[in-house]
């Protein structure tokens, strides 16, 4: 798997990131949500110039202007909730592609702090032979990620999987490398320090669905 960090150089970036992360700002759901699709908008960005492209010939007023598209189809993936406002991000960059969405959560069946991933609701275009974009904003312990993964080469065989996360533990990247193939792509727009005893970021920004969309039951 080849790993990508976005915040390495200072950029507008880092500025959304701190944003999301402030609890001072966290009681507006407008502007987390505007900024989580504000970075989403920039990995599209930086995603797009690792795809392949081909020459075509535009016909201007004037003449005709020879330029670049990206060669094959594009498929948008997000894992619900959470992923929403980050998926209207790469939307307004790819604004032909092709959508998914895919409900992922975690399930404590004796109400500890053990956890199993549920997969349920799903509904993905045809990923065969496109650019299969995962994005989720948070990669924590990675089990989501590869649940929804499992699910998804079910349907088909992608030309490229790019995966894009705000922000990430260690231990999440540790595990997509143990479990995803070297031709996948992990765009990382920030990297914190670990997981605490309940397997959340630390020092991450909370829940991103909740400070979305509100809290859940």
């Amino acid at each position: 798997m080849q790993i990508h960090y976005l915040s390495e150089k200072n950029s507008i970036l880092n500025h959304f990131l701190g944003e999301i992360r402030d609890v001072n700002v966290h009681n507006d759901a407008m502007r987390f949500r505007r900024n989580i699709e504000r970075i989403g908008e920039i990995m599209a960005y930086e995603i797009s110039k690792n795809l392949e492209y081909k020459e075509i010939a535009i016909q201007t007023p004037l003449g005709i202007k020879k330029t670049t598209q990206i060669a094959n189809s594009v498929v948008i993936c997000s894992i619900l909730r959470a992923g929403l406002s980050m998926h209207l991000g790469f939307l307004n960059y790819f604004d032909k592609a092709e959508n998914g969405f895919i409900s992922a959560y975690r399930y404590h069946p004796n109400n500890d702090d053990y956890f199993e991933i549920k997969v349920e609701y799903q509904a993905i275009a045809d990923i065969n032979d496109k650019y299969l974009l995962l994005v989720d904003p948070m990669l924590a312990t990675g089990q989501s990620i590869i649940a929804v993964y499992k699910r998804l080469i079910e349907r088909g065989t992608p030309k490229e999987i790019h995966i894009a996360v705000t922000i990430a533990a260690p231990e999440g990247i540790a595990y997509l490398q143990q479990h995803l193939p070297e031709n996948c792509h992990l765009w990382i727009a920030a990297l914190d320090e670990k997981l605490n005893e309940h397997s959340y970021i630390i020092p991450g920004l909370g829940d991103a669905g909740d400070l979305a969309y509100g809290i859940k039951l």
